[in-house]
């Protein structure tokens, strides 16, 4: 393969929505309309600690590959919680900001980060991985920064981390699976007595109190229905005193640009909507994103954001839903638990040193807690997936 050329993109814009989805894949996420909705809706700006730092890798005009990077002044938005290591550094007069990121902001779901054009041999992939690590931590050593941090990485690129000396981070999300479910009385029928009656209690209350759930695929969505759902995302914020990551105008960006992967779920009581939820899907993967309700119903947090998408997913047989960051009370729902990983570089030898033994001993505690969780699985014994 001829060499290559190095370009760092502080605007995904100047590449076109082509070139860079040919790497993404049909992944919604690290799609151009999703990353640049993104970035001109004022969500991830270096204003509010997010300067890109896209690595690309070109062939006269041809992208090869590409590292959505971030140069962060902060550690909002990444749900890979290293707050107590910044304190650690703060302590000892060191600065822990600006570090490097590789990660979709906002968006805690494992991926791609190391994005390689299909067209490529296996050999030459893989050759090109480690060259945009390899640029993404000479450019972290040569500007004096702190740490390099890759969130969310999927097996391939945390096999190239991992053999450039990158230390691996895990957690645990829970995720729903359809082994092929004709309806959702099928999928109950898997469940354990005691959690199928939980479920089918709370679907009671919310139909008892008059509520009416509506799914919109957002090709069919209205401008009124995605202001309403930003309403909704708004207002769950505020009550639990945590600004807005996200904001109207990226709503509509995305409701505009990327109608045939959102499915907005709508309640609605006595003619009025009370409550949204935002779903991102592809032909074989739902991901729950974002809720929010105006009034508290029993039950309405459940229905809108697991069981009219569990019932979505088995109408159009998608094998996977991913409920999200964190949240044990998924469990009893139908969800299993599933690890993730990240990997991290940090320049200063002794934290480093440190910061290793923590994770070792995090990993222990890590997978302890995932068996514990898969032996109070929701599913009958003979059900266990």
């Amino acid at each position: 393969m001829n060499s290559s050329t190095l370009k760092i993109i502080g605007n995904l814009a100047d590449i076109t929505a082509a070139q860079w989805d040919a790497l993404a894949g049909d992944d919604p996420f690290l799609s151009h309309a999703y990353l640049v909705a993104l970035q001109e809706s004022g969500c991830a700006t270096e204003q509010l600690g997010w300067r890109a730092q896209f690595i690309t890798l070109w062939q006269n005009d041809r992208l090869l590959a590409a590292m959505p990077l971030y140069l962060k002044s902060n550690s909002f938005g990444e749900f890979v919680f290293d707050w107590a290591w910044a304190e650690a550094y703060q302590r000892h007069g060191l600065a822990y900001y600006p570090k490097l990121v590789c990660t979709i902001p906002f968006t805690p779901v494992t991926g791609k980060r190391l994005l390689i054009t299909p067209e490529l041999s296996l050999q030459e992939a893989t050759h090109l991985r480690y060259l945009l690590l390899n640029y993404a931590l000479q450019i972290a050593r040569e500007s004096g920064l702190s740490s390099l941090h890759c969130l969310f990485t999927d097996d391939t690129d945390r096999q190239v981390m991992q053999e450039q000396g990158m230390m691996l981070r895990q957690d645990v999300q829970f995720h729903w699976q359809n082994p092929g479910y004709l309806d959702f009385e099928d999928f109950l029928s898997a469940l354990s007595r005691d959690k199928r009656k939980r479920i089918k209690q709370e679907r009671r209350k919310v139909k008892e109190a008059g509520i009416e759930l509506q799914c919109v695929i957002g090709e069919q969505a209205t401008e009124d229905q995605w202001a309403f759902f930003a309403k909704c995302y708004a207002h769950n914020r505020s009550q639990r005193n945590s600004p807005p990551a996200l904001n109207s105008d990226f709503f509509h960006r995305i409701g505009a640009t990327m109608p045939h992967q959102t499915l907005l779920v709508i309640a609605t009581l006595q003619g009025r909507m009370i409550a949204s939820a935002l779903n991102f899907f592809t032909n074989t993967v739902l991901y729950g994103r974002s809720w929010g309700a105006l009034e508290f119903h029993s039950g309405l947090h459940f229905e809108a954001c697991y069981y009219q998408a569990i019932e979505f997913c088995i109408a159009r047989k998608i094998k996977i839903f991913e409920g999200g960051a964190q949240g044990e009370h998924k469990l009893a729902r139908g969800f299993l638990p599933v690890i993730t990983r990240s990997a991290h570089w940090l320049a200063h030898p002794q934290f480093s040193r440190a910061v290793e033994d923590y994770l070792q001993r995090e990993a222990s505690a890590i997978s302890d807690y995932a068996e514990e969780l898969n032996e109070r699985s929701p599913f009958k014994r003979s059900e266990q997936q």
